[in-house]
C-alpha cells in the first residue's frame, strides 16, 4: 500500500505518539523486575536474620524460650536445621564463651573438634573451658524428638524417613498419627509404607468402631511384628473379671486366625537362625580345626599346644590395638598377618625343638605338646596377668543387620562366617597351586615314596606345622572378636577341633569344612532341646559310633600311605 503524503502525516504523528508509550511501559517492567528482585532479596535476608535469631534465642535460660526457639528453628527451610537441632539433642551444641557464637563440638579426648553452627565452617580445636553446652530438659528433649521426626519425615534419605516413622510411633499422638496418614500414600518406600500401615493398624485396634477394629486385626496378619503379636495375645485374654479383652466374638476369631498365621512365619525365622548360629558356631570350629588338619594329616602328630597358637594369634590382636588404639579396624585388618606371622614362627620353633625328635612315638609327642601348651598359657599369665583382656570390636562389626522383630543377624558372627570361607579358600589355593601345597600332598599320601623322589620331608614338615600353627593364628584374630581374650582361650576348642579333624576325614580339608559345619548345626539343633551340655556330649557319642563305622571319617584320604 502506498501512503499519500497526509497518509505519511497521520502515520509519524502515530509513531511520535507512541514511543513515549513504549518507553515508559519499558520503565515499568524495569521498576517491576527490580523490585520483585528487591523482595526477594529482602525475603531471604529476613529468612537468614529469623535464622539467626533463633539459633541465638537457643541460649537463652527460660526452657520455655528455648522451646519457642526450637519451634521457630522447625519452621524455617534451612539446610542447616536438622543439623544443629540434632547436635543439641545429642548434646553436641555449645556456646563459645569468646564470643557467644553457637558452636557444634565433638569430644575428642583432651579437646574438641569445634566448627560454627550457622554456616557449618571449621575453627579447630577448643578446650572444655572455652564453651558451654546448651542443655535440655527430659521433656524438651522428647518434643524435640517428635518435631525433628516430622521435619524428617519428608528427606530424601530412607533410613532417616525409616527412623523419624519409629520416633512418631513411639508418642502416637492424634498429630503424629494425621501426620503419618497424610505421608503414607505418597511414600516411595515399601518397607516405610508397611511400618506406616503397621502403626495406624495398631491404633485402630482400640477404636470404639467394630468395623475399624475388625479391618485394622485383618491387616496385621500380613505383618511380622512383636507389638502386633502382643496385642493380638492381649485380645484373646481374660481380665480379672474373666471377660475377653475383646468382648467381640468375630473379632477375637480373626485374632486367633491372625496369631496362626505370624507364628507359622515364627517357626520359619527360628530355623533361619538357629542355621545362622549353626554356621556361625562352625565357621568358628572350621577356622580352629583347619590348621590342625594340615598338621596332623601330614604328619600324624597329635598336637595339644595348637590351642594356644589361637590364643597367641588372639593376643596380637589385643597387642596391635594397644598399638593402634585410634585405628580399632586397620589394627584388626593387620592383626590377620600379624597373628600368622607370630604363631607360624612359634609353631616352626616347637616342631625343629621338640617334634622332630620324637616323629614315631604319638604318645610322647602328645605329653610333650601338651607341655608346651602348659608353658605357652605360663607365659602369657606372666606378660599380660591371668585376667581377661577385652578385645574392641570395630564399628563395622558391630550391631545386628536387622530383618524385622524376631530375625536378625549379628555382623560380627556374618564377618566371621565369610572370614572363615576366604581363609578355607586362600588355603586351598595354596596347597593346590604351590610348590609347598604340592610337597605337603605328596607327603601326605606317601611320605616315603616322596622322601625317595627327593623331597626334603624335614623341611616339609616344619613349614607344615608352621603353615597349620599360622592358620589357628588367625583362628586366634576371629575368635577374640566373640569372646574375652585369656590364657586359656585355646582349651575351648582343642576338644572341638580334633572331634572335627576326626569326623571329617583326617588330612582332608573339604572334610573338615563339611565336619565342622554340621557339627555347628547340630550342636544348635540340640541346644534348645537337650541343654548346651548334653548336647555336647550327644554330639561326642554320634562321633564315637559314627567312627565305629567310618574309622577313616567322611572324606578319607587317599594314597598307599593312607590306606595302610
Amino acid at each position: 500500500m502506498i501512503l499519500n503524503g497526509t497518509g505519511r502525516l497521520a502515520m509519524l504523528f502515530l509513531i511520535a505518539m507512541l514511543l513515549p508509550l513504549l518507553f515508559f511501559s519499558q520503565q515499568i517492567n524495569a521498576q517491576e523486575v527490580t523490585s520483585k528482585a528487591n523482595s526477594d532479596v529482602t525475603e531471604i535476608l529476613e529468612v537468614k536474620a529469623d535464622f539467626s535469631s533463633a539459633l541465638l534465642a537457643l541460649k537463652q535460660r527460660s526452657l520455655s524460650k528455648r522451646a519457642e526457639a526450637i519451634k521457630q528453628l522447625i519452621k524455617i527451610e534451612n539446610p542447616r536445621t536438622i543439623i544443629i537441632l540434632d547436635a543439641l539433642l545429642i548434646g553436641n551444641l555449645f556456646e563459645n564463651r569468646a564470643d557467644g557464637s553457637l558452636l557444634i563440638a565433638e569430644n575428642q579426648g583432651d579437646y574438641y573438634a569445634a566448627s560454627q553452627a550457622e554456616t557449618g565452617d571449621s575453627i579447630g580445636r577448643l578446650k572444655k573451658a572455652d564453651i558451654k553446652k546448651i542443655r535440655l530438659s527430659n521433656r524438651l528433649r522428647s518434643q524435640l524428638r517428635l518435631l525433628l521426626a516430622q521435619k524428617e519425615l519428608y528427606l530424601e534419605d530412607t533410613d532417616i524417613r525409616m527412623q523419624a516413622v519409629k520416633t512418631l510411633a513411639k508418642n502416637p499422638t492424634k498429630e503424629a498419627i494425621q501426620l503419618l496418614k497424610s505421608v503414607a500414600d505418597s511414600e516411595q518406600d515399601e518397607t516405610i509404607q508397611q511400618e506406616i500401615q503397621l502403626i495406624l493398624a495398631l491404633q485402630d485396634m482400640t477404636s470404639s468402631d467394630k468395623n475399624v477394629r475388625l479391618a485394622a486385626v485383618e491387616s496385621l496378619k500380613q505383618h511380622t511384628s512383636l507389638e502386633a503379636v502382643n496385642r493380638l495375645q492381649h485380645m484373646l485374654e481374660k481380665d480379672s473379671d474373666g471377660q475377653f479383652n475383646e468382648p467381640d466374638k468375630q473379632i477375637r476369631k480373626i485374632a486367633k486366625s491372625a496369631l496362626v498365621k505370624i507364628e507359622a512365619r515364627l517357626q520359619v525365622y527360628a530355623t533361619i537362625k538357629t542355621v545362622f548360629f549353626g554356621l556361625s558356631l562352625g565357621a568358628v570350629l572350621v577356622l580352629a580345626a583347619i590348621g590342625l588338619a594340615i598338621t596332623f594329616g601330614v604328619m600324624g602328630v597329635i598336637n595339644m599346644a595348637h590351642g594356644e597358637m589361637m590364643m597367641l594369634g588372639a593376643y596380637t590382636t589385643y597387642v596391635m590395638q594397644l598399638i593402634m588404639p585410634n585405628h580399632i579396624a586397620l589394627s584388626l585388618i593387620l592383626s590377620i598377618p600379624a597373628a600368622f606371622i607370630v604363631a607360624g614362627l612359634v609353631g616352626i620353633a616347637i616342631e625343629r625343638g621338640i617334634i622332630r625328635f620324637l616323629y614315631g612315638r604319638p604318645l610322647e609327642t602328645l605329653l610333650a605338646t601338651f607341655g608346651v601348651s602348659l608353658f605357652l598359657q605360663q607365659t602369657v599369665r606372666s606378660i599380660f596377668s591371668p585376667l581377661n583382656r577385652s578385645v574392641i570390636t570395630p564399628d563395622f562389626m558391630s550391631g545386628s543387620l536387622y530383618i524385622n522383630d524376631f530375625l536378625s543377624f549379628t555382623w560380627n558372627r556374618i564377618y566371621i562366617l565369610v572370614f572363615c570361607l576366604l581363609v578355607f579358600a586362600a588355603l586351598l589355593q595354596i596347597l593346590r597351586r604351590t610348590r609347598l601345597g604340592l610337597e605337603v600332598r605328596a607327603v601326605s599320601q606317601n611320605r616315603n615314596m616322596a622322601k625317595a623322589m627327593g623331597i626334603p620331608t624335614d623341611k616339609v614338615d616344619a613349614m607344615t606345622f608352621g603353615l597349620g600353627s599360622g592358620v589357628a593364628g588367625i583362628a586366634g584374630v576371629a575368635l577374640s572378636q566373640i569372646t574375652n581374650v585369656g590364657p586359656n582361650l585355646g582349651q575351648a576348642y582343642i576338644v572341638d577341633s580334633f572331634m572335627v579333624v576326626v569326623f571329617g576325614g583326617v588330612g582332608n580339608l573339604w572334610g573338615t569344612l563339611v565336619s565342622g559345619f554340621t557339627l555347628g548345626i547340630a550342636n544348635k539343633v540340640l541346644e534348645p532341646i537337650a541343654g548346651a551340655v548334653l548336647a555336647k556330649v550327644v554330639v561326642l557319642v554320634f562321633i564315637i559310633l559314627f567312627i565305629q563305622k567310618r574309622p577313616r571319617g567322611l572324606f578319607p584320604q587317599k594314597g598307599r600311605a593312607a590306606e595302610s
